[in-house]
């Protein structure tokens, strides 16, 4: 069996589908990624095979748009759409290329569902079988908005799967123009937003998320699988930097700040009001410049920064956790038992934020908008100082980390593979 995982975005969408990968390696499955070009290396590291997508995503997220992007996305869904176009127009036939021939002699295609119109094409081009898979959960349910929806409360079951609907068209117009024209390429008739919705229903889709954070909602298909979070094991020999090593050896746990790639138009005043918040609240720090860039200067005695560390093994060494509330760094951060203060910019992220404040493991997110020394102060105080909350955190890691996400999207693929090869 031969599998081509097609994954593009942040290092956040590319981490769980090399998770993924490993474990379908490790089922003797032959595996292959097609990932964009500055992604490479990092699948190679873990002793996968890379097939290179033209386009440099941190390139084009560091670009004057792609950080525009970054701090309006969430408030103004509709604007995306011309931005996400403007980002997208350089590299998106040449990427759809790619991936046409990264699944060449392949079995199976596994895709991100949000690349869901493109994996069909794919799917279809090559006559083989699809299956998706989400870190966030994009078909639209009575259960809760849309994530991306920029009202994060629930409006009532008919409303909330309006949200949805109306989410996944957004979704569609970031890619029509370059999906149909890529279509029209290849003999295939244009497709629409409904074909998008059916191919999220229809295809069998695999939900890289907690059922004890997102229960699986009951007005979804039985082909939706909730199969836990895919993240990666803490490094059994992996060492710190010496001066990290020693900063954690010398206080009480600290608190570690970092927004990964969503550094934003003001990385450096970003990175000036973090350090004041943790001076005000008292707290020590560890933060990660991320490729978002945040750039501290007059950096105090109580923090240590770092340029990357993983997740897996920095989170339960911290007192709590600050980010921008992404579906990987937000699921690390519930795995390793301690609160979470979510600082939302866009897209999914506002539905990652609610998801802990409901929870309890968490104070209410504070919109990037809407962030100050002050109100971050408030959030440091509550998420060190609520020992309910601490308790509520450390109880659901503990129940998150009985998960065994990959093992049981690895079982869901090879038991769908087999049944399609019956037939």
């Amino acid at each position: 069996m031969r599998t081509t995982i097609f994954a593009a975005g942040s290092r956040g969408d590319i981490q769980p589908c090399v998770q993924l990968g490993l474990g379908l390696h490790t089922a003797g499955v032959a595996v292959r990624l097609a990932v964009p070009r500055d992604f490479v290396a990092f699948v190679q590291a873990h002793g996968l095979e890379a097939y290179p997508l033209r386009g440099d995503v941190q390139q084009i997220m560091a670009s004057p748009t792609g950080r525009a992007l970054m701090e309006r996305g969430a408030s103004h869904p509709l604007q995306t759409i011309a931005a996400m176009r403007a980002l997208l127009a350089p590299v998106a036939q040449q990427m759809a290329a790619d991936a046409l021939a990264a699944c060449g002699e392949t079995d199976l295609l596994i895709s991100l569902a949000v690349f869901a119109p493109l994996a069909e094409t794919l799917a279809s081009l090559r006559q083989i079988p699809l299956i998706l898979v989400e870190p966030t959960p994009l078909l639209p349910t009575g259960a809760f908005p849309a994530p991306g929806w920029p009202l994060q409360r629930s409006f009532g079951t008919v409303a909330n799967r309006l949200t949805g609907v109306l989410m996944l068209q957004v979704l569609w117009q970031w890619y029509r123009p370059f999906i149909n024209a890529f279509r029209q390429q290849h003999g295939l008739p244009p497709s629409n937003a409904a074909g998008f919705y059916r191919s999220l229903s229809a295809r069998p889709l695999l939900g890289a998320y907690s059922p004890h954070v997102i229960p699986r909602p009951a007005d979804w298909p039985a082909g939706i699988h909730v199969t836990g979070a895919w993240l990666p094991q803490p490094p059994a020999t992996w060492q710190p930097p010496p001066e990290l090593a020693a900063f954690l050896a010398n206080g009480p746990p600290p608190i570690y700040i970092g927004f990964g790639s969503m550094g934003g138009q003001r990385p450096a005043a970003l990175a000036a009001l973090a350090l004041e918040a943790l001076t005000r609240s008292g707290q020590r720090g560890v933060m990660l410049t991320g490729w978002g860039g945040l750039r501290p200067t007059h950096v105090p005695a109580s923090v240590c920064v770092v340029a990357d560390v993983p997740h897996s093994w920095l989170f339960p060494r911290m007192a709590a956790v600050v980010h921008h509330g992404g579906a990987g760094t937000t699921a690390e951060g519930v795995r390793a038992g301690v609160p979470s203060v979510i600082i939302p910019f866009n897209f999914d992220q506002p539905f990652w934020g609610e998801r802990i404040r409901a929870l309890g493991v968490g104070p209410k997110p504070i919109p990037q908008a809407r962030l100050n020394a002050t109100t971050l102060t408030a959030a440091l105080n509550q998420a060190v100082g609520d020992q309910g909350l601490r308790e509520r955190a450390a109880a659901l890691g503990a129940r998150v980390r009985s998960d065994d996400g990959v093992g049981r999207a690895v079982a869901r693929i090879l038991s769908y593979f087999r049944e399609v090869s019956i037939r």
